[in-house]
Formats: structure tokens, C-alpha cells, sequence
């Protein structure tokens, strides 16, 4: 495939519909869930321990998106209290080894992303001062 072709596929309707998917796949909490998700079926309390910092309303939207998205499957079981399990469609596991690449290329980078962090602000600052 060609330079050119790989931007177009990128670009595509001006990158209209990329962007919404990697919106959600790339939001604060999805990744997270997904990772959760990895090995089997997770209760809705469950994953709400299993994932720190995250909010009721959080982990239920994005839950929802998910499963709108197709990612996730949300099976209710017919009990008193009511039982709520979540787990990865064939769809949402096929996500884990481009997150884990990604993450792998993120941690590799660490070094040299904060040294240009911190040699921008040292900058920034002197433009200030």
C-alpha cells in the first residue's frame, strides 16, 4: 500500500468516522474495561472494583457505548437481586493486540517523551520570564 494510500484511509470522509471510533476506543476508561474484560465474564460491581478511580455513571456509559459499538456483550440474569455480567465480543478482544502495541510503543517512548515535556516547559518558561 502507498504512502498516499494510507493517508486516504486515514483521511477517508476527512477522517470524520475514524475519529468517532478512536474517540471512544481511546477515552480515559475504555482500554481499562477492555483489559478487564480480557479473560472472562466480569459482574458489574466487579469491574467497578477491578478499576480504580472510576465512577458509577463511567463505567456505566462507557459500558454502553461499548456495547452499542459492538465490543462488549451484556448478559442479565434473571435473579433476585438482579446479576449483570459484561464480557468482550470477538470484536473486542480483536482490540487487544493494537491497545497492547500501542501501550508497548508508549512505554518504550517514556524516556524521550518526558525529557521533551520537560525541555519544552524549560522553554516556555523562558519565553514567560
Amino acid at each position: 500500500m502507498s504512502d498516499y494510500e494510507h493517508t486516504c484511509m486515514i483521511r477517508g470522509d476527512g477522517g470524520k468516522t475514524l475519529r468517532a471510533i478512536l474517540d471512544q476506543i481511546c477515552n480515559k476508561w475504555t482500554l481499562l474495561i477492555v483489559a478487564t474484560l480480557d479473560q472472562s465474564r466480569v459482574r458489574f460491581t466487579d469491574l467497578q472494583h477491578q478499576i480504580p478511580g472510576i465512577s458509577q455513571r463511567m463505567l456505566t456509559l462507557t459500558l454502553r457505548n461499548l456495547e452499542r459499538d459492538g465490543l462488549v456483550d451484556r448478559t442479565v440474569h434473571a435473579e433476585v437481586p438482579p446479576r449483570v455480567e459484561y464480557e468482550l465480543t470477538p470484536t473486542g478482544k480483536s482490540l487487544l493486540p493494537p491497545a497492547l502495541a500501542l501501550a508497548g510503543w508508549a512505554l518504550q517512548h517514556v524516556p524521550h517523551i518526558e525529557a521533551s515535556r520537560a525541555a519544552y516547559e524549560k522553554r516556555s518558561q523562558a519565553a514567560i520570564g
